[in-house]
């Protein structure tokens, strides 16, 4: 099996995971816009689209920039399953909290602990590190391009989410914000 194969069945792993996780959650108190979901939602399919997709529309986007070796490909899918498992850690702990869009919770929970006491936004970190193992193993601009991209993306989201969270928990989210970076953890 190549590195991208394996790449590929990492992140298929996750997406049927997700679905199996996504049937538990908490109903939902208050929900983001339309427009706001799809401000970052344009940005993430950019990004996966550049990352997996079959007909890149221009060349350059395929040019070679990283060196193919079994090295490169050790590190793109060593960091592809780190970050693939530091997300679904997070989607596990985080619980019926969960929203694939911005949402509060009826009995909201403010999680504070496991991959949310290194930072705020875990899911997001995960797969972002993925997104950079998988671009390093595709080795092509498109790839590489991937990454700030869906961070941009996520950028956006969190930003509303953050809103969210402070208008929820006031001060208490204030304090983790302090002590917790958002999506790399804080050196203390």
């Amino acid at each position: 099996m190549s590195a991208i194969q394996l790449c590929r069945w990492l992140w298929t792993l996750l997406a049927v995971l997700w679905l199996v996780f996504a049937f538990r959650r908490k109903q939902t108190q208050e929900r983001e816009s339309g427009v706001s979901r799809l401000l970052y939602s344009i940005p993430t399919i950019i990004a996966f689209f550049l990352l997996f997709g079959a007909r890149v529309p221009y060349q350059w986007l395929y040019l070679k920039v990283l060196p193919r070796s079994a090295s490169m490909n050790a590190l793109g899918v060593g960091l592809t399953a780190v970050g693939i498992g530091f997300a679904i850690w997070a989607r596990i702990y985080i619980g019926e909290n969960w929203s694939g869009t911005v949402t509060v919770k009826v009995d909201h929970e403010l999680i504070r602990t496991g991959p949310y006491a290194l930072v705020r936004h875990p899911i997001y970190s995960g797969l972002l590190l993925a997104t950079l193992g998988t671009g390093i193993v595709r080795g092509q601009v498109r790839g590489l391009l991937a990454v700030p991209i869906l961070w941009f993306g996520f950028w956006l989201k969190t930003r509303i989410e953050e809103r969210f969270m402070r208008k929820t928990f006031g001060h208490q989210y204030d304090e983790y914000s302090r002590t917790t970076g958002a999506l790399v953890p804080r050196l203390r």
